[in-house]
């Protein structure tokens, strides 16, 4: 089984801590995981606020391409809506090329309504955006060519150089927290990225909707999820449960707080109403509800107790890939990376032997047609 380190980049639930510091500090991590084994290096794209500023994930990992060589890059997620799709298409092919084939191209759409404005574009018309733009994403780099006469993206037939020259099959991950997005996904083919934040025998409906629609849709088994976790792993459980409550409570404060899930406008923009039904839950259980089902859904404490957490996990997921944070919340740096260096120690071993359907090796060119050439 495949697991990746999350990179979240915020500064909320810290003090005193400069931009530059919280980016000193996921890098670091970052480097530690890759050097004891992790499989992956994932970041979040998010803009202007405390809860996560890490505004161009594809330059991040043209960095990362070269500062550990020997790891997996992903997004997770390119939000599709704020970005021009040829641009995205362009950055995607020059990051597999340094990369040689080790990108993991996430997208999602976006739902923060903060972010919308700041970009001068609209939720509404996300839906609608993201798979417009997913498609032309993906075809330009199956084909080498961008165009596109949709009421979004009138792109005239555009070369993509440097070329693309490896398939992006079995490496497309797609967010979907939401039916349309669990839709969307399965409609690119794409693996399905979920976050832990709630018990996960309320996510198996998505799940297996996403698998039955992949079936139906492309004749084949859908790949097993990635998971974007949330960890505080400890050697003993002596004030772990405080430590993770803390911890994670503050990060689903500033969940609450940056997507303004307590406001009106989720029962009114297109496209959003599963939020409005997550909003109801949170009004009847409240913070403290929420927190605990956060609790349930991510993992801490010792690695035994991971480890049986991840075992029950799978007996109701089935197989899936890990992104997993271990900064989030305020969490100290020292816990963060104390917490990293146990998990690789003696987590990874023992999930490194699950099985799991890893992303198909790219191949050195896929394209028979003309306009490859």
């Amino acid at each position: 089984m495949d697991v990746g380190l999350q990179m979240v980049f915020a500064s909320y639930g810290w003090t005193n801590v400069s931009d530059a510091e919280v980016w000193d500090e996921e890098l670091r991590l970052a480097r530690l995981a890759a050097d004891l084994g992790f499989d992956v290096l994932w970041s979040v794209e998010h803009h202007f606020n405390d809860y996560s500023f890490c505004p161009d994930n594809l330059q991040l990992m043209s960095y990362l391409a070269a500062a550990c060589p020997a790891v997996g890059l992903g997004t997770a997620a390119v939000i599709l809506p704020w970005h021009d799709p040829l641009r995205v298409a362009e950055q995607a092919s020059i990051l597999d090329h340094l990369s040689r084939g080790r990108l993991r191209l996430g997208i999602g759409r976006g739902l923060a309504r903060r972010e919308f404005e700041a970009f001068r574009s609209t939720m509404d018309e996300s839906r609608e955006r993201f798979d417009e733009a997913a498609e032309m994403i993906l075809r330009g780099l199956r084909t080498g060519f961008m165009e596109g006469d949709g009421p979004f993206y009138r792109q005239p037939r555009t070369e993509i150089r440097p070329r693309p020259t490896r398939s992006f099959e079995g490496r497309v991950y797609a967010v979907a927290s939401s039916d349309d997005s669990v839709v969307s996904a399965a409609n690119l083919d794409a693996r399905m990225v979920m976050f832990a934040d709630r018990p996960w025998p309320m996510r198996m409906p998505a799940i297996q909707k996403h698998r039955d629609l992949v079936r139906e849709r492309h004749g084949h088994g859908a790949a097993p999820p990635l998971l974007a976790d949330f960890c505080v792993c400890t050697p003993t459980m002596d004030g772990a449960e405080a430590m993770a409550r803390q911890y994670m409570g503050k990060f689903v404060e500033s969940n609450f707080y940056h997507y303004e899930l307590l406001g009106p406008h989720f029962s009114t923009v297109k496209g959003y109403d599963a939020y409005a039904q997550k909003i109801a839950m949170a009004r009847e259980i409240g913070m403290d509800g929420i927190v605990s089902a956060f609790m349930e859904a991510a993992v801490w404490g010792t690695p035994d107790r991971i480890l049986r957490k991840f075992e029950e996990r799978r007996a109701i997921v089935g197989e899936f890939e890990l992104a997993t944070s271990f900064r989030f919340g305020g969490t100290p740096l020292d816990l963060a990376e104390s917490g990293v260096r146990l998990y690789a120690k003696e987590v990874l071993p023992v999930v490194h032997t699950w099985t799991s359907a890893a992303p198909a090796r790219p191949r050195s060119s896929v394209r028979g047609d003309t306009d490859a050439r």
